[in-house]
């Protein structure tokens, strides 16, 4: 019940995509510390925004929602939950620790003593079973359109669990020491490893999507910081939930097949670092660097959008900024808005069907 066995580990055979995949990690890897030199603002902008995003994504992958502005008085503001609203207590319990990983992730060294202190504080303003293993079994279930319950997979029983999340941690801690595989690989065995025990009675996901963050940045990839991996595995929802079905298969007896997870969670972290190169862009500084983090944030809005919601997702680049480039982007005829004040919507335009052009000749 391992991916870190020898029957495993020794016959993993790294396809050239995945391959191609890791070195594109490392040539963003690498140009971490030329980006945190040229452009600072777009950076501290671009952190803003992440850990709002990841907190909203993690927590909105498990069901648990909260209106929008809660969630930026929440994390943005830092703002305690309101008492009794369980959801707001979740919501603030990720952003907690997701903040000290990101603070702290050089003095916490990988344990199980760690896994339960984070969870214990991932629940922290919730009621709950923070902070301990499961008692009772659990199952990982899919509700069809049907009705019917399908079971994905039978994680390691309660009784098992400790002994199976010590197994993990000395394994994974031997292979990371003997440098059996690429620490990209042997992450990415971890987090599988980690769901398959499910070893919390709530919260196995979001522990999974912190303990990435926190095992990237053990081998100095940072991106985490600057992009929202949970918002990225939100978005290819489908296919996360698939690989991890197909590697899970056979796990319990070690003749699982771990390449498409691996495949897929290499991916996520790539692709954080394409999202990481074009938020960066080409700032140099000045009043320029501003406008392009505006017109960048607007790029990334889906449907309608106001102000204030444009603005949280570029905070550094002050509200009269932000103002000045939609007023911009409209005259441009890149932009529309309807409503006046703080109802004002603001939209692309939309692009006129083929079938509806006007012939020209």
């Amino acid at each position: 019940m391992s991916s870190f066995t020898p029957s495993i580990l020794g016959n993993l055979r790294v396809p050239l995509d995945v391959a191609a995949t890791m070195r594109a990690i490392g040539e963003g890897k690498g140009r971490q510390a030329l980006y945190r030199e040229r452009a600072p603002d777009a950076l501290e902008n671009l952190r803003q925004v992440a850990i709002i995003e990841s907190t909203e994504s993690s927590n909105r992958l498990e069901g648990v929602t909260v209106p929008h502005a809660a969630l930026v008085r929440l994390v943005r503001e830092n703002a305690d939950p309101a008492a009794g609203d369980r959801p707001e207590g979740e919501i603030a319990g990720y952003r907690n620790v997701l903040n000290l990983i990101h603070e702290r992730h050089a003095h916490m060294p990988l344990s199980p003593n760690l896994l339960v202190q984070l969870h214990r504080d991932l629940f922290r303003f919730a009621s709950g079973s923070g902070g301990q293993w499961k008692t009772v079994d659990n199952s990982i279930t899919e509700r069809r359109p049907d009705g019917s319950v399908f079971v994905r997979f039978q994680p390691t029983p309660a009784w098992r669990t400790p002994e199976a999340i010590d197994l993990l941690h000395g394994t994974f801690a031997e292979a990371e020491a003997q440098g059996v595989a690429d620490p990209l690989i042997l992450i990415a065995l971890y987090v599988l490893d980690f769901l398959c025990i499910h070893p919390f009675a709530d919260g196995n996901g979001r522990m999974a999507r912190l303990l990435t963050v926190l095992l990237l940045y053990r081998h100095d990839y940072e991106v985490g910081r600057y992009v929202s991996l949970e918002r990225l595995i939100e978005e290819t929802k489908d296919r996360y939930y698939d690989t991890l079905y197909r590697s899970s298969q056979g796990w319990h007896d070690s003749v699982h097949d771990p390449m498409p997870w691996v495949a897929y969670f290499l991916g996520v972290v790539k692709a954080a670092y394409d999202e990481f190169a074009r938020g960066v862009g080409d700032i140099s500084g000045g009043r320029g660097a501003k406008t392009r983090l505006v017109r960048q944030a607007i790029d990334r809005m889906i449907g309608d959008f106001s102000v204030s919601e444009l603005h949280q997702r570029c905070p550094s680049a002050g509200l009269d900024m932000v103002r000045h480039v939609l007023r911009a982007e409209r005259d441009a005829g890149r932009l529309e808005v309807s409503g006046y004040g703080r109802g004002a919507r603001w939209r692309r335009p939309p692009v006129a069907a083929p079938g509806n052009r006007q012939r020209t000749g």
